[in-house]
């Protein structure tokens, strides 16, 4: 069976299936050989999981390191802009989606209470009206309008903004300094600029929390004095970028999806009380949070397969999420399905903090959109959509969309 098909040299990442689809290759591999070599371009040999249980038994063992500073991740993909990397790299404070236990949960245990499913609805009504306030702004557009700038974006920005504690009004710096360090082909020195941009900005922040706490969030995190200044910014980084552009793209690339499956769009508008299990579908027919790693701390049984000490293992959340051993028709769209145990919010201890927050986006910005643009379509060729494959997070860079006047 591993025969019938070659082993990788580079991930395969061309949407050569369609905008919402695994790549081709990806797709084989899982069929034939859900633990694959890899064949990294510096000519790493590591691997590549893209089956559904393998990827849930990794994701559970913490012998899969997180961590960047035991030895060299590499890169799985040609990147001209940036060198491939050759020692391990330093691990940075309160970036916890880098860090194993113990100090994984030393981390995360003083953020679970923040992001609560009790606390997540006391903010569902404050969520409800960001969101309708953004569809006012965009009912008194002229169309055709971008949907990511007029509405995907800002929604999860103010929301995320509110949550932590961060002005607003500053979101124009934070996101142009996030989506260039999200992007895969770019110059060492741009990625690092961004990247210290934004920790300046929040270093300063967090320091003006601990010294003025308020009602949010990075105020709650800066009262644990136990937490230096530098974790605070770590995690504040992560909180900040995963807080927005996760979410944004959801909402973007979801409405693109909806839009090109019109008997799914009018099952949906014929009963809202399929919302909840739509968004669960959505998230693992889309995964916009495709690609992750592991490093290897030891020899590890995986798949059948051996997956030696040193090891970079390369995580294709799509391709699992589209595993037809757990999902029936995993290609199809369906509302109906029990999409519940997908792995876009991952599995073990990693597995989204905020994942209950942005259940609650979704709902409300799926929900409102259709509610208030019954008539809402593209407004170019869906092939002209251009789709973000040159991002770590997946999605659409636009999504010029338009509605006659009257139906706004």
């Amino acid at each position: 069976m591993t025969s019938t098909v070659p082993v990788p040299h580079g991930l395969p990442t061309e949407r050569d299936a369609g905008p919402f689809d695994p790549p081709r290759d990806l797709t084989r591999l899982r069929e034939f050989r859900p633990v694959s070599p890899l064949v990294f371009p510096d000519g790493h040999e590591g691997w590549l999981v893209t089956g559904y249980e393998e990827l849930r038994q990794l994701l559970a063992d913490t012998r899969f390191s997180s961590r960047q500073d035991l030895g060299v991740l590499h890169i799985p993909y040609e990147a001209p802009g940036m060198p491939m990397p050759t020692e391990p790299s330093p691990q940075e404070p309160g970036l916890f989606l880098s860090m194993d236990p113990p100090d994984h949960s030393r981390m995360r245990r003083k953020l679970a209470g923040a992001f609560t499913v009790r606390r997540m609805k006391q903010l569902e009504e404050r969520i409800i009206a960001i969101t309708e306030r953004q569809l006012d702004h965009l009912a008194a557009l002229t169309p055709p309008v971008d949907l990511v700038t007029e509405f995907a974006l800002p929604v999860p920005s103010l929301v995320i903004c509110e949550l932590l504690g961060v002005p607003y009004a500053d979101h124009p710096g934070f996101q142009a300094d996030s989506a260039r360090f999200l992007e895969k082909d770019i110059a060492l020195d741009d990625k690092l600029a961004a990247y210290g941009s934004l920790l300046t900005y929040l270093t300063e922040l967090v320091t003006r929390k601990r010294a003025e706490p308020g009602d949010d969030l990075l105020s709650d995190l800066a009262r644990h004095e136990d937490l230096t200044v530098e974790e605070l910014t770590g995690a504040a980084f992560l909180l900040l970028l995963a807080g927005h552009e996760t979410t944004a793209n959801m909402l973007s690339l979801g409405t693109f999806a909806l839009l090109e499956h019109p008997a799914r769009l009018a099952e949906l508008r014929a009963d809202p009380e399929l919302l909840p299990n739509a968004v669960e579908e959505l998230m693992r027919y889309l995964s916009v949070v495709d690609v992750n790693y592991r490093y290897a701390t030891e020899d590890l049984e995986l798949g059948g397969e051996t997956i030696g000490k040193g090891s970079t293992v390369v995580i294709s959340l799509l391709a699992a999420n589209r595993d037809p051993r757990r999902f029936a028709d995993p290609d199809t769209l369906d509302f109906h399905r029990a999409a519940r145990g997908h792995l876009s919010f991952g599995h073990g201890v990693h597995q989204c903090l905020g994942q209950q927050l942005a259940r609650i986006e979704m709902r409300a910005g799926f929900g409102g959109l259709l509610r208030r643009f019954p008539a809402l379509r593209l407004a170019v060729p869906a092939h002209e959509v251009k789709l973000r494959t040159d991002m770590n997070i997946y999605g659409v860079h636009a999504l010029p969309v338009t509605w006659p006047e009257s139906a706004a």
